[in-house]
């Protein structure tokens, strides 16, 4: 493909890296805002859970690891809306646009059924592998109400990815900023009925989130068809008419980045594994320490998605120099970030365990969760890095490469290590951890050896649509 590579002069390469960074930041913000309002949702759950006890908590955590691994899945073709809809929007085409968004949708519809089916029935699962009876129990419960949440849940981030190709992020942000109250309004009522609702207990907290859930593609949906600019796309038209081509298209982006999420989230819940193995300290550290993790992740995601966004508009104006800019610009931003979050979060390492502890927690338990912090500033960096240039990977449709890279670092190198740390040479806890750096490291050092190749390269791989006109 003949994609244009341009050298602008010194003066102004210095001007439109800095509008790079600039419009980076501006799709960055509110999807990341986005993200932290998703885990503010599920953390008002959990803390309305726990008020039932600790078997409730279990329970849900339990039910939480079931749904994720549908969801994941749901996700990654959730995910490939972005660079479909954002070469198109490059490219002028927005008749390209509308049907990245139409495809996104099916898809998930179709893979969502058989999905939810199989967690519909979970009490067995669970109980075949092991389980205690009153924690798979309530963890079946629990996902009866749950899991027909994935699929609006899902359908609201292709929705989201669409609005995001188009450069305006911010109703996302909005929808979730309100959906926080009232799922929390929702989930206490239906949990212990009040509010003239049923009493549902763990049904009720899984039916809340599933109301939220669809109230939030709801509204989504509305303000594409009501407001512009994404009006101006006719989202509705052609919605009915199948799209074979496309289909396939977005099931080969999709797929791998469902594996690549597969892949990293099965490693962190084998951690969690060899933590229990270790002892119940060990597994209270790790928590801690991947809670404070999840939450610092959700900037480079943000950063991640927007660069998603603009290596495909690239891609679409097939302006190579603009795509190398935007890809590198992002992993930047990233690093800045992390590297920032890496030395607060080092320099609390001591205060921020008992934030979640209490002023009474064990010395034990907060030294070694200290440790851990310490260990995972290298982990933050590399873990920011990889997200943003898979990101800007997925700009160009690159993604069955990253799920390879994703496979050898994750498990031959991250799982690998750990165990042998952990285990064979006796590091414990912080053996895990260390294994965890090692395995996020390794993907992130072959990601950006990926991305310097591809955008390096006079032409992008791989077919977008064609400008209009």
């Amino acid at each position: 493909m003949n994609i244009t590579d341009s050298t602008p002069s010194p003066a102004g390469a210095t001007g439109l890296w800095r509008a790079e960074f600039s419009a980076t930041m501006a799709l960055a913000v509110p999807i990341a805002l986005t993200q932290l309002g998703q885990i503010a949702m599920m953390t008002s759950d959990l803390a309305l859970i726990g008020r039932l006890g600790d078997t409730a908590v279990a329970a849900a955590a339990l039910g939480h690891v079931v749904l994720y691994v549908g969801f994941m899945i749901c996700l990654g073709l959730a995910n490939a809306v972005a660079p479909l809809a954002s070469q198109a929007v490059g490219a002028r085409n927005p008749e390209a646009a509308r049907r990245a968004l139409h495809v996104g949708l099916w898809v998930v519809t179709l893979f969502a059924i058989p999905l939810v089916a199989v967690q519909l029935h979970s009490y067995p699962i669970l109980k075949a592998l092991g389980q205690p009876e009153d924690v798979a129990l309530l963890a079946g419960r629990y996902l009866d109400g749950l899991s027909w949440s994935m699929a609006p849940a899902c359908w609201f981030i292709a929705i989201r990815n669409f609005m995001s190709s188009l450069d305006r992020p911010q109703p996302g942000l909005w929808i979730t900023l309100a959906a926080i109250p009232m799922n929390t309004v929702l989930a206490y009522a239906l949990i212990h009925g009040s509010l003239g609702l049923p009493q549902l207990g763990m049904l009720g907290a899984g039916v809340a989130t599933t109301i939220v859930n669809v109230g939030m593609c709801l509204a989504a949906g509305w303000v594409c068809i009501a407001r512009a600019p994404f009006r101006d796309y006719r989202p509705l038209d052609g919605f009915w008419r199948p799209d074979g081509a496309l289909t396939v298209k977005l099931l080969v982006i999709g797929l791998p980045i469902s594996g690549a999420f597969l892949l990293e989230y099965s490693l962190f819940g084998a951690a969690a594994v060899m933590m229990g193995w270790i002892d119940t300290t060990a597994m209270v550290g790790h928590q801690i320490a991947l809670q404070v993790a999840a939450i610092v992740f959700m900037v480079p995601l943000g950063i991640g998605l927007a660069a998603t966004v603009r290596v495909g508009h690239a891609a679409g104006r097939r302006d190579a120099t603009a795509a190398r800019r935007s890809g590198f610009a992002a992993v930047a931003l990233g690093i800045l970030f992390m590297s920032a979050m890496a030395l607060l979060v080092s320099a609390f390492r001591h205060e921020i365990p008992l934030l979640f502890l209490g002023g009474d927690a064990d010395a034990h338990t907060v030294s070694l969760t200290a440790h851990l912090l310490i260990l995972g500033a290298t982990f933050f960096i590399a873990d920011g890095i990889q997200t943003i240039a898979a990101g800007g990977l997925r700009g160009i449709n690159d993604t069955r490469v990253p799920l390879l890279f994703s496979a050898a670092s994750f498990w031959l190198v991250g799982f690998a290590v750990a165990y042998v740390l952990a285990f064979t040479l006796g590091y414990g806890a912080e053996g895990v951890w260390i294994g965890l750096s090692a395995g996020v490291f390794t993907y992130a050092l072959l990601l950006i050896w990926r991305m310097a190749v591809l955008l390096r390269r006079p032409g992008l791989p791989d077919a977008v649509p064609a400008p209009a006109g």
